[in-house]
């Protein structure tokens, strides 16, 4: 298995060549006192050294080893609490955190190449920070100034940990039906009860101590989803002096046994009275909640272009390596039995198609960190607006598609290695098992999809969307004819899905059943059509430098590969939206 390289350069020619951040940073005052082109090199730089050199050798052992449980206490695999210390010392928990509260205050589009970096490394390892920095976030958005003071500074420093949770064993995505309660106490705190699975980092022995944030229902709340409270559940309580007392009264009742993230603790967490404070209004949870979620689905659309990530970088010095066979034009290495295998047209579709899906996938996840700064930092309103309508528009399709073609991804990595990629020491098998998770969670895969057609194209009235349309078009318009071999295809890519999207929204009037049975399959077009944009603005970076360095000769190839073999996946997608919800509903259930 190969060592892990953070791939710094293409980190780079994205923000600084494709996107050119570092002007929108200049035009948002918040960010433009506290990074530019060269601060954020520094910061990838030594993020890429931390994450290679003392984060990925856990991984495998991480696996083979795993979290173990005994009497409700959590122990990580051996050399995972050092490891932690060293991430949490190098400020990398906080990195996009408040710096208020002592967060590094970097914008998305940074701390998403950090996030990469650490889920290509390790994912099990990676998650335990992710959750801290989401429940920071919801914390910091929504939490009164005291919680703030008291709670945001040692989780930005690693000092604690924070978890979400929601999920119970009657309640998965419907979290309306929950029945967790929360007892309102004389004090102003609550007495939180009730039993949540599927807690990632629930318990664990990497911290002092792991801030909960539980959603329950009042005793006079609301039937469904508004009547969902949110409250911050300490592990162990904290003294006025902020020194830790007593152990709170909750405990985690056992871990997971699971298909991968072995080494990551999600566990059943038991809530018996234990004292919590409340976030935000009284049944307001969910939209706190969702502050964090929503940060969490970007994240583990970039867990999925990670692991594939790290899959390509293994295939491809395997395929560099190993000799089988002769090319289909006569031997190359006429000095070897046999050639490398990366002369067969079939391992080159698989690499290529590696490559081009990460990195499209990376440019597509800068592209919407950068939405999420503009949201929340800049001074315009409209500005601002726009690009909040963007977020939740590509927020699903960030999630989903990254994880779908994540696992496109590992499996090519797996079948390039043939037999070997089988065998658990070169490391190929683990990425599959570890990248399923990440279509599951936080919304599987299908709800992200109906997100996106239910809620942000149709319940919109395609007024989300259009803000994503008519920039492609006004790029496409504007493109130079050098670009006409990208932009073409792009061209008719955003006229499909144009028409598709305005058909689906009038189907949709007539049959409810309209939008879930099209959903995944729009999804996908709209991400394929969504990269072949990355890939076309990519390719206008690139053209210009082509006889500079062999990397823009990469590019170029890649992009040429992702128009020609990818991009028209998206005519049978349509063809499946097109036909309609009535094949769905011709069986009856206990016909299946």
């Amino acid at each position: 298995m190969a060592d892990y390289k953070a791939p710094l350069r293409d980190m780079r020619f994205v923000l600084n060549e494709v996107f050119e951040v570092s002007t929108l940073w200049a035009q948002l005052p918040a960010l433009a006192e506290v990074v530019d082109e060269d601060t954020a090199s520094a910061i990838l730089e030594e993020a890429g050294k931390v994450m290679a050199g003392s984060i990925a050798p856990l991984n495998r052992s991480g696996d083979e080893e795993g979290c173990t449980w005994d009497n409700g206490a959590v122990k990580t695999p051996a050399g995972f609490p050092e490891a932690y210390q060293t991430y949490a010392d190098g400020g990398w928990v906080g990195v996009g955190g408040d710096p208020q509260f002592g967060g590094m205050g970097m914008p998305k589009a940074i701390s998403a190449q950090v996030e990469e970096m650490v889920n290509s490394a390790n994912l099990s390892f990676g998650l335990y920070p992710m959750l801290t920095a989401g429940a920071c976030l919801s914390i910091n958005a929504h939490a009164s100034e005291e919680l703030k003071e008291k709670y945001l500074p040692n989780m930005y420093s690693g000092v604690w940990a924070g978890s979400m949770c929601l999920t119970e064993p009657h309640a998965g995505t419907d979290l309306g039906i929950i029945r967790t309660k929360a007892e309102p106490q004389a004090d102003g705190s609550f007495k939180v009860s009730g039993t949540k699975i599927f807690i990632t980092g629930g318990e664990h022995d990497l911290t002092e101590n792991i801030i909960h944030l539980v959603l329950a229902k009042l005793p006079d709340a609301p039937a469904g989803p508004k009547g969902i409270s949110l409250f911050l559940v300490p592990k162990f309580m904290v003294n006025a002096d902020g020194s830790l007392g007593e152990q709170n009264a909750l405990s985690c009742g056992s871990i997971e046994h699971k298909m991968g993230i072995k080494a990551s603790a999600t566990c059943v967490m038991n809530f018996d009275g234990a004292t919590g404070w409340i976030v935000d209004a009284p049944n307001k949870g969910l939209a706190a909640m969702f502050t964090m979620m929503n940060y969490e689905r970007l994240g583990v659309g970039i867990q999925g272009l990670a692991l594939g990530e790290r899959s390509y970088q293994n295939a491809v010095e395997y395929a560099r390596d190993r000799i089988q066979s002769r090319a289909p034009t006569g031997p190359v290495a006429k000095d070897k039995a046999a050639d490398p295998i990366i002369v067969h047209p079939d391992v080159r579709r698989m690499l290529l198609t590696m490559k081009s899906l990460n990195e499209g996938g990376r440019a597509f996840s800068s592209y919407v960190a950068m939405q999420l700064d503009t949201a929340k930092f800049s001074e315009d309103a409209v500005v601002r607006k726009r690009a909040e309508e963007l977020v939740a528009l590509l927020t699903p399709v960030a999630k989903a598609f990254l994880t779908d073609m994540a696992l496109e991804t590992t499996v090519h990595g797996q079948q390039i290695f043939g037999g070997h990629g089988f065998i658990r020491e070169w490391g190929q098998e683990q990425l599959i098992r570890d990248c399923r998770i990440t279509q599951i969670y936080e919304g599987t895969n299908g709800i992200q999809a109906l997100d996106l057609v239910g809620r942000k194209v149709v319940g919109s009235g395609g007024a989300f969307y259009k803000h994503f349309a008519e920039e492609i078009k006004a790029f496409t318009d504007s493109a130079d004819a050098s670009l006409a071999e990208f932009v073409n295809p792009l061209k008719d890519a955003i006229a499909n899905l144009e028409l598709m999207t305005s058909d689906l929204l009038e189907r949709a009037k007539a049959n409810p059943n309209e939008v879930g049975a099209a959903s995944v399959e729009y999804l996908h077009v709209f991400g394929y059509t969504a990269y072949a944009y990355m890939w076309a603005l990519m390719a206008r970076a690139a053209l210009a430098k082509q006889d500079q360095d062999d990397f823009y000769v990469s590019k170029l190839g890649t992009a040429r590969f992702f128009f020609a073999r990818i991009l028209p996946r998206i005519h049978s997608l349509t063809a499946s939206v097109k036909a309609g919800s009535e094949s769905l509903y011709l069986l009856d259930a206990a016909q299946f």
